[in-house]
């Protein structure tokens, strides 16, 4: 495992091993102040990653449409996920990271379309992209713990 993939997995690891004991209703819950919810913080952490990486460089998800539209950003919950959803969610959260690896060592991202994301950060090609995810990452990890101490 590269060092880089590395530090967007095991951090991923350690949020599924936090929401363990978190029942369905619990994961979809909305707190008073927050606008969205665990699952949905996971879901937009997989799609999240798919837009930066494979959307940004001209190359097919590995997610299907309807999950993007779902969980994309400018989005939030609009109805309740239930134990098959978060599954899929989980079983994504993984699977992602390990296929952007390989993907990544097979040179995948050739034509990456330079942008600026909503931070100010300027990602020029795969390389910055795969450096910038940790940050988002690590913004909706905060929200997941702060969601979880607020249920």
């Amino acid at each position: 495992m590269t060092k880089a993939i590395e530090i967007i997995k095991m951090p991923r690891l350690r949020v599924l091993e936090a929401i363990e004991g978190l029942n369905i209703e619990q994961l979809n819950k909305i707190p008073a102040g927050f606008n969205n919810n665990i699952i949905w913080n996971l879901g937009h952490m997989v799609a999240a990653q798919q837009g930066v990486c494979y959307k940004r460089a001209g190359v097919t998800t590995i997610i299907y449409d309807e999950f993007w539209n779902t969980f994309r950003p400018e989005t939030k919950p609009e109805r309740f996920f239930d134990e098959s959803d978060l599954e899929n969610i989980k079983g994504l959260f993984i699977s992602t990271i390990d296929q952007l690896e390989i993907d990544l060592a097979n040179n995948l991202f050739p034509n990456y379309t330079p942008w600026t994301t909503r931070y100010g950060a300027e990602l020029s090609n795969i390389q910055e992209a795969v450096a910038f995810l940790p940050f988002h990452e690590g913004f909706h990890m905060g929200y997941i713990f702060a969601l979880k101490r607020a249920i």
